[in-house]
Parts: structure tokens; sequence; C-alpha cells
């Protein structure tokens, strides 16, 4: 029997994967339940799932949904050991390494031969339990969410096959993303990828992205009909509130995210080293973060006390920010205009300073100026770096970032307009 408060969400990121690209929709299929609805999710065993962290903590936020994991088959374990030795250690995230012949050798075979991406592999599974399940419960609305892109080619099918209702989320940008110009890409290859990626776009009953301006207008020009809908990653108000702010005598300044050589980090560092003589400062990281890049830090800035906490789980990272007198972001360089992290919606929620290096004139940039005591500062501008740290060192224990609109960022009103267009989708 059909049941139109159905919905199928196809993810290969889920808990007990870590990091923020699995928030997102682990906090929609939660706040999607309350408001009536049974999500359905299928995604990977993470015991054969490409995860580069584990959080196993965000379990306890789904515990009440259906999931389905399945088997998958692809090379990202082997080319991580190829590259680092391990596992997990090298799966890429945010950066493509070029060190080394074998580093070159494996980005090309990731570009051209994995297409639209590495992770494809899972698809033959994953396309396996969503025909069962469509067909056993007669759900009706599907959704699937990427990267790994290679995800909506199991929605192409599954609407061929079914004439389901489909969304497909964007997470970050497919061709456009900033990454693929280290991948060796062939003229052949970026031509197939660009063709999935416009039948996806063309085919799908709505587009879902995270954030609007030049990102939407890119995907609009390959898909001038389609129906694009704006939700941003958020915050979960109730773990926000439920984590109080705490202080230390030092000026504490906190990062927490994945950090690469693709984010212009090292002049802040300089800039806090310069500091150092004047205020005690302590920098804490936490997160996926090279050794390399704490070495380079700790060089950088020796004058000041490096905490590196390694990867935190979501709560203990939320525990982190609201310890800080001053939170940092990097934005990806090449990436100003087409994404705004969940990361930084969360630092905003915190009230606590935040200092985010990038293009002023971004669509990051533009929002942060909408909050009392946030910038976007280009990392060439050191004279304005000084005066925003400087700034925050002074008020330390004062200063207060307040940004009224933040409540419409949460995670359950986000949802609610997700609600809405699910609902709407019976009358498109």
């Amino acid at each position: 029997m059909k049941n139109s408060k159905k919905v199928l969400i196809l993810t290969y990121y889920w808990p007990p994967s870590g990091g923020s690209g699995v928030q997102r929709w682990m906090y929609f299929a939660k706040y999607l339940k309350q408001l009536g609805w049974e999500p359905y999710i299928i995604t990977v065993d993470e015991t054969q799932a490409s995860y580069p962290v584990l959080d196993h903590e965000l379990l306890e936020d789904v515990r009440d949904i259906q999931v389905i994991k399945t088997h998958t088959k692809e090379p990202l374990k082997a080319y991580s050991i190829l590259l680092s030795g391990s596992p997990n250690k090298g799966i890429p995230q945010g950066q493509v390494s070029k060190k080394g012949f074998l580093a070159k050798v494996a980005a090309f075979v990731r570009g051209n031969f994995f297409i639209p991406d590495a992770r494809k592999g899972w698809n033959v599974f994953a396309k396996k339990e969503a025909k069962k399940l469509l067909q056993n419960e007669g759900i009706q609305k599907v959704i699937t969410t990427g990267p790994p892109h290679s995800t909506h080619l199991i929605g192409l099918e599954l609407k061929s096959a079914f004439g389901v209702q489909w969304l497909a989320d964007f997470r970050d940008p497919w061709t456009d993303i900033f990454y693929n110009k280290d991948l060796y890409r062939s003229t052949w290859a970026k031509k197939k990828d660009a063709n999935w990626e416009q039948k996806v776009l063309q085919t799908a009953d709505g587009i879902l992205t995270t954030v609007g301006g030049s990102l939407v207008q890119k995907l609009k020009y390959k898909a001038p009909k389609q129906r694009f809908h704006v939700l941003p990653n958020g915050y979960d108000k109730a773990l926000m509130s439920s984590i109080s702010k705490t202080s230390r005598e030092v000026f504490h300044v906190v990062f927490t995210g994945l950090l690469t050589e693709n984010q212009d980090y090292l002049p802040v560092m300089e800039v806090l080293n310069n500091f150092a003589d004047q205020y005690d400062i302590q920098l804490s990281l936490a997160g996926n973060i090279a050794d390399s890049s704490i070495e380079k830090i700790k060089i950088t800035a020796p004058k000041i006390i490096i905490e590196n906490k390694g990867y935190l789980s979501h709560k203990e990272a939320i525990a982190l920010m609201k310890s800080g007198d001053l939170l940092l972001n990097f934005i990806f360089k090449g990436a100003d205009q087409d994404m705004i992290s969940g990361k930084l919606l969360e630092y905003l929620a915190t009230g606590v300073p935040v200092l985010s290096i990038g293009d002023a004139q971004s669509e990051a940039g533009r929002f942060l100026t909408t909050a009392s005591f946030a910038k976007m500062i280009p990392a060439s501008k050191t004279s304005a770096l000084k005066t925003f740290i400087d700034k925050a060192a002074q008020q330390k224990g004062k200063a207060k970032n307040d940004m009224p609109e933040i409540k419409k960022w949460s995670r359950e009103n986000i949802t609610a307009i997700l609600h809405d267009i699910l609902e709407t989708l019976n009358a498109w």
C-alpha cells in the first residue's frame, strides 16, 4: 500500500560515520520522524565503508530510524593504504594528494576510471535493497544525497523503474568541486561526468542544495527548468543548549574540523604568534588534521600553546567550541562561492566570536556580516587579522557574538522546510 508519509533516503554517510557530512541527513531523518514521517535509510555497512573517522555517539540520535546496511565494493581503502599505509588515514577529504609519483598515478586513476567517484561500487548493493523496499513498503518519495554523487545514479534508476518522486541533494558541488582540477581528468572523463550530472539535474523532481548564490546559478544553467531549494546545514538547538559555556585563564583560540593544505591557515598562526608577548594564547585543534599541518603550525607559532586533541565526537567538539574565546574557520581555496559548512553555523550558534579566512564577498562572507562579532577576512589582509584578533583578546570573557537570525538555522526549522517540500511534491 502506498504511503505518502514514507520517504526513502539513500546516503553513503550514516552513523557511526563521523564528521560533518553525516550530520545533515542524520538530523533530517530524526526531525522528519518527529514531524510524522517514516524515514527509511539505505546506507553502507560501516565495517566495509570508506569512512575516514567514526563517531559512535551519533547513533543515539538515530536509534528510532529504520536503517538497512548493505555491502559495498570500492577501491578507496586500497588507495588509502597505498598513500598512507592505513586503510582510513589516506581516504581523500577536501584535497587530492599529488606528492610523489604514486600519488599522481592514484589521482589519475581516481579521476579517469571512477566516474563520478570511487564509491560507485556501493550502488549495485544499495539499488537492490532500494528496489525491494519500494516494492514492499509502497514508498513514493526518494531522496539521494551526495557526495558521493554516484548515489544520485541510484535515484535516476529508481525514478525510471518506479516513477517515484525524487529529490537529489547536493551537499557539495559535483563537476564544479574545487579539487577536480587536481585529478588529471581527460576530456572524455570530464564529458562523461558532466553528462551524468546534467541527467540527474534534469530528471529529478527537485534539487536541494546547502547554499544558494553562484552554486545554484551554475546548476540552473545546466537545468533551467528545475526547481531548486536551498536548505543550509544547520545546528542542533537541543544539543547546543545542553552544553554550558566554559572559560580558561588563557586567550583560548579553537579550530575544529578538516584542515588541509588547500586552506590558508598559516598567516593567522603568524599573527597569533606575534600577539604571544601581549597575551597568553592557547590554540586547540580538533578534527581530521594531518601531522604535517600540525608541525607547520608549531613551527610558525612557537610562542603559543598548541593542543592537538585529534578527532572528537560531535558533543565533545561543541564543548570545545564553547570553551573558546575565538573560533577559527578556513574556507577551502576555490570553494568560497559554493559552500557554507555546517560547522560555521554551529560556530555562530555558540555565541563565541568567529574569524573565518576567505573571500569577504563570498556567500559565507556575506552571511557572517549578519553576526555582531564575526568576520570573513582574506589571509593576505594581515592588518585586518591583527585588528580582529586583538579586539577578541581584549574582550576576553565579555565578548558576545549575537546573530538574531540564528534561530532560523536550527535543524528543526530547516527540517520543517524540507517537510513542506516533501508535502508539495504531490502537486508537482
